[in-house]
């Protein structure tokens, strides 16, 4: 049996561009796709923090060093410049590879600066 984990987070990631025009997918900056383990072309969900839009594209490579985040196709009508992202990928794990797995977590600031990485989430603390 496999199970579906949590493989790559970017947390509030600011949406700098939104290109309805443009044929489709997420544009992020390469130096982050590699910091994250995102590859091009990789499915990803998209949870915009400032409307409540969940949705589904793919992830395409923008230039290194651009701190770019750009919804474009169809899902620009689903995110604006400014809005707050979650980007996150998804992967299917045996039991027994799920028993040592992390996820690669990356943290942003309001301007797309990573502020740190992890490999877990904190406890919720209610």
């Amino acid at each position: 049996m496999h199970i579906t984990l949590l493989k790559s987070k970017l947390h509030r990631a600011t949406v700098t561009q939104s290109e309805l025009g443009y044929e489709g997918s997420c544009a992020i900056d390469s130096d982050i796709l590699d910091l994250a383990n995102i590859r091009e072309y990789e499915q990803i969900q998209i949870y915009n923090v400032n409307n409540g839009a969940r949705f589904t594209t793919y992830a395409i490579r923008a230039e290194a060093g651009s701190k770019t985040f750009s919804v474009n196709g169809a899902a620009a009508r689903l995110a604006c410049v400014g809005d707050l992202i979650i980007v996150c990928t998804y992967a299917q794990f045996s039991n027994e590879e799920a028993e040592n797995y992390h996820p690669e977590l990356v943290y942003f600031d309001g301007t797309n600066n990573v502020i740190r990485t992890a490999t877990e989430i904190p406890v919720q603390i209610i």
